[in-house]
């Protein structure tokens, strides 16, 4: 929901322009921002890698494809032929997206 609400008030085609310059995201600066939060709402020893490797136990855990897995995820691909076409479009990505929660 938090992400729906995201999208529709961001005017950019980037969700968050602010950790882009020319095209190119700055994970770093995005994971430092999400990080310094987390410490002020989280217990201690929450950072953003933690909520990774959540997500990723939670897709094993619906038996989600690992090549699904890993386009959620950002994680890099096995092959060179996993790299081909544009990935799972939106709505297969969001279908295992709801399974999570659904359990």
């Amino acid at each position: 929901m938090a992400a729906q609400q995201a999208v529709k008030n961001s005017n950019s085609e980037y969700l968050f322009p602010r950790y882009t310059k020319t095209g190119t995201a700055n994970a770093n600066s995005a994971s430092a921002a999400l990080n310094k939060w987390l410490r002020e709402h989280t217990p201690e020893g929450c950072v953003v890698h933690s909520f990774r490797h959540s997500m990723r136990d939670r897709l094993r855990g619906v038996e989600c494809p690992k090549d699904v897995v890993d386009q959620i995820g950002g994680w890099s691909v096995g092959s060179i032929g996993e790299s081909y076409g544009s990935g799972y479009p939106l709505d297969v990505l969001l279908k295992w997206m709801n399974k999570i929660t659904e359990n």
